[in-house]
């Protein structure tokens, strides 16, 4: 039996309805689908949506022991990126919407952003710690240029000199370099880019419409000089599949000025296994066996560890391999030499009106 044909330009291969929600499940007849085209022809290229949302605060606060953040900012839901392997593609199914196509065609924005969190640093009660943006969905995906949502955030921020660290796997992210700038000057802002491999075809696969790599590897040169903390990430690295970049990678960064780096191993939450198994059989079906062998040997024989610090600790002989190899380039490169400290001393609390509050305290 012959793998499934892509659909170009998205990463997802079907809408995937979650079954943990109850919600009801379609299986399509192979008949039907081939009388189908014959009768309506091929069916239309997905279109992307976006939909306002007004939420009623826009900083999120969590407790989990194992992320290195406290708070965080997603000014959309859902992301055109497409990648596959995204984990964040299973919060799509608590609006019973698909983590597979839904979650990178229906988009949500959040354009009131800029005003809740004035509102939240004004609260008497607010104590400042950076805010992680990029956490959940790309805050420099293509409808940024749009909605300018991450940009509006970023002014919040730098008025209230409040810190921020982004992760993206845009290059649009320099378009606000001349904020970046000014927030890195007073120790306010740390970025991440998170690049994947240097084969901009598997790169187009695997995350169809973010920035190709060599963009990516662009942009974080220009942070880096222009006095940006910049940050390379290998996430998601991919067994069999990514892995062979890791060294890479690192040299390409190391070469642009960047000092900081890190790697996180692939993670298949929910609905991601059973999409990432479906992107494998279209776009590697030769290799897709060797793959989820390997992710499941990291995973303790699962497809995915849901637990707190071991599901950022991957185990096992490839895992200690993939993390020999990392830090013995690091090392090589001269890289994660110096930590990314931001400051949250000059905090100065704005008032809900915006204006700046002139008793801080």
């Amino acid at each position: 039996m012959s793998p499934p044909s892509p659909i170009h330009g998205r990463g997802a291969q079907s809408a995937a309805v979650p079954q943990r929600f109850g919600l009801a499940a379609r299986e399509a007849d192979g008949d039907w689908l081939d009388a189908q085209v014959d009768v309506d022809g091929a069916p239309p290229r997905l279109k992307t949506t976006v939909t306002e949302e007004h939420p009623r605060t826009i900083v999120s606060f969590n407790r989990s022991p194992d992320i290195p953040f406290d708070r965080s900012i997603n000014a959309y839901r859902g992301c055109e990126h497409g990648c596959i392997y995204c984990f964040a593609r299973p919060s799509h199914a608590y609006h019973d919407l698909s983590p597979g196509l839904d979650f990178e065609t229906r988009l949500f924005a959040k354009p009131d952003a800029a005003r809740l969190l004035r509102e939240t640093l004004a609260q008497r009660s607010y104590r400042p710690a950076p805010i992680a943006m990029g956490t959940n969905t790309d805050p420099y995906q293509p409808i940024e240029a749009r909605y300018r949502i991450t940009r509006s955030v970023l002014e919040i921020c730098l008025e209230a000199r409040h810190p921020v660290t982004i992760t993206t796997k845009s290059d649009r992210v320099l378009r606000d370099l001349d904020l970046l700038a000014e927030m890195a000057r007073l120790r306010l802002v740390a970025v991440g880019i998170s690049v994947t491999s240097l084969d901009a075809r598997l790169s187009g696969h695997l995350e169809p419409r973010a920035a190709s790599p060599g963009k990516r590897l662009a942009a974080l040169g220009k942070l880096a000089e222009a006095g940006v903390p910049a940050h390379v990430s290998i996430a998601p690295v991919i067994p069999s599949i990514t892995d062979e970049f890791i060294e890479r990678i690192l040299e390409s960064a190391a070469g642009l000025g960047v000092r900081s780096a890190s790697w996180i191993m692939l993670r298949l939450p929910h609905e991601v296994a059973p999409l990432f198994r479906e992107w494998l059989a279209v776009h590697f079906p030769d290799r897709a066996a060797k793959v989820m062998g390997i992710v499941q040997e990291i995973r303790g024989g699962r497809d995915n560890d849901p637990d707190f610090f071991t599901r950022m600790k991957p185990q096992g002989t490839w895992a200690e391999l993939f993390r020999r190899r990392f830090a013995v380039a690091c090392k090589r490169l001269g890289m994660n030499a110096a930590k990314i400290d931001l400051d949250s001393s000059g905090f100065r609390r704005p008032s809900a009106d915006g204006q700046l509050d002139l008793f801080q305290g």
